[in-house]
């Protein structure tokens, strides 16, 4: 089950801070407990200019990214790619794909980057490829047929299997596995972000499905140059899908 935005806004920091530092400020100025108050708030606001530094969000990402498993394995090498949706954008030129009650809905960056790499990586290895993306809450059409269009319009690549109906990345390993076995395939490409890679490692293994890493992206460790020390919305940016995939990794331990 996915975290709803208003769960996303109480859990996952950075988002949590802000609400925290004006509930910190309420308490300081309206209560008797200014000290308490005053403590609070300097927390937050601590904790916002930690998490606007690109050292700390780029430390928390990387942090995900460590021992991946990008070699296949010898003895079950992988027969299928499966490309994980991210979102979606409504609205957008392009030209959009036209959703089936007659919006304008296309893909968005995080899922096109992961569909370019699953086409490259399709055109290398001759692998036929499962989409998977339940439908958007605000939308009529699958992620995942949105994705097939994009893969056979932009990158020429057909997608064999599509999986329509999974919500989030537990569901998206557990119904690729229920596809891919009446196909007799048990080992595959997983391509997602790599930050993202950690949390379907869990959610694929709990499914049986052997899986092999395909990120799309493997960030930059910050070295420390001074750039890393200004505060920049990039920051918050990687602190929170940071922080967001480490607690999904943490839930997703627990639910195994």
């Amino acid at each position: 089950m996915s975290l709803g935005p208003f769960a996303v806004a109480v859990l996952v920091p950075p988002l949590n801070l802000m609400p925290l530092g004006l509930a910190g400020t309420a308490i300081a100025a309206f209560t008797r407990w200014r000290r308490l108050g005053l403590a609070i708030a300097g927390v937050a606001l601590v904790g916002l200019l930690a998490l606007s530094l690109p050292y700390v969000g780029g430390r928390l990402i990387t942090s995900l990214e460590r021992g991946l498993p990008l070699s296949p394995p010898a003895d079950d090498p992988p027969r299928a790619i499966v490309v994980l949706a991210a979102e979606v954008e409504h609205g957008t030129l392009a030209p959009p794909l036209t959703d089936a009650a007659g919006g304008e809905t296309d893909l968005g960056p995080l899922t096109l980057l992961r569909l370019r790499a699953a086409a490259e990586l399709a055109r290398r290895t001759g692998l036929p490829i499962l989409v998977s993306g339940g439908r958007p809450p605000d939308g009529t059409t699958s992620l995942a047929a949105l994705m097939a269009e994009s893969l056979r319009r932009d990158f020429g690549t057909p997608a064999r299997w599509l999986d329509d109906h999974s919500d989030d990345t537990w569901e998206n390993a557990a119904d690729s596995a229920a596809i891919l076995r009446r196909e007799g395939i048990g080992s595959v490409y997983v391509v997602t972000h790599a930050w993202h890679m950690r949390r379907a490692m869990i959610a694929f293994r709990h499914a049986g499905l052997r899986m092999t890493a395909a990120p799309v992206l493997l960030d930059r460790t910050p070295t420390g140059i001074a750039s890393d020390f200004a505060p920049r919305l990039t920051g918050w940016w990687m602190s929170f899908y940071a922080l967001h995939e480490w607690i999904g990794c943490l839930y997703y331990a627990w639910r195994h």
